[in-house]
């Protein structure tokens, strides 16, 4: 067999070529997998904390009778996050899912605190013993949900960096790969965990 100079050009530059490119498209379901499965740690702490809305409202309905409206707006607000978190948990590569997701749980968490400042006036409700544990429960989950968001968002910029640094770029555009979204609260007031205090 004949190694010629000519002969390794024609055969080994475009498997070399091939080698490398099938190496940044790995890389890059890598990278996708890791905020997938970092999304997949939010799914499980906004549904424990979903789980958790309708016993505090159950529980918040005895003492407040003359706040419908509330409780109302609390159980609106918790089944919208529900259906957001489901579409997002489908596909949490669709950047616009995330976002509704995002925006939903930011309209949650307004609820809630609202529902929590109006909690305040009601010294028997504060003193229920099942209204406490629950409110520590949310406030705990809402600490997790809080670091899991963090953990995907660093997952999702390392996948952003790699997809638009150059020569991945050409990769990913040609591959079809998305961007994908951070999961922020848009409102300032709800970036961080409803402050309980008995």
């Amino acid at each position: 067999m004949d190694f010629s100079f000519s002969t390794i050009i024609t055969w080994g530059v475009p498997l070399v070529l091939v080698i490398f490119l099938v190496t940044l498209y790995n890389r890059l379901v890598a990278y996708r997998n890791r905020f997938k499965n970092a999304f997949a740690q939010i799914d499980v702490q906004l549904q424990r904390r979903h789980d958790l809305i309708p016993n505090l409202v159950e529980t918040a309905k005895t003492y407040l009778k003359h706040e419908q409206d509330t409780l109302e707006n609390v159980t609106a607000a918790r089944n919208q996050a529900v259906s957001a978190q489901r579409s997002a948990a489908a596909n949490p590569a669709d950047g616009a899912l995330v976002g509704k997701l995002s925006q939903a749980e930011g309209m949650l968490s307004g609820a809630l605190g609202r529902l929590f400042a109006v909690s305040e006036d009601y010294p028997d409700l504060k003193a229920d013993g099942t209204m406490r544990d629950l409110m520590e429960s949310l406030e705990s989950t809402e600490n997790k949900v809080s670091f899991a968001r963090q953990a995907y968002n660093d997952s999702v910029m390392h996948y952003q960096t790699l997809k638009e640094s150059f020569p991945t770029n050409l990769v990913a555009n040609m591959a079809g790969f998305k961007d994908a979204a951070l999961f922020e609260v848009d409102r300032p007031e709800v970036k961080r965990a409803p402050t309980v205090a008995f």
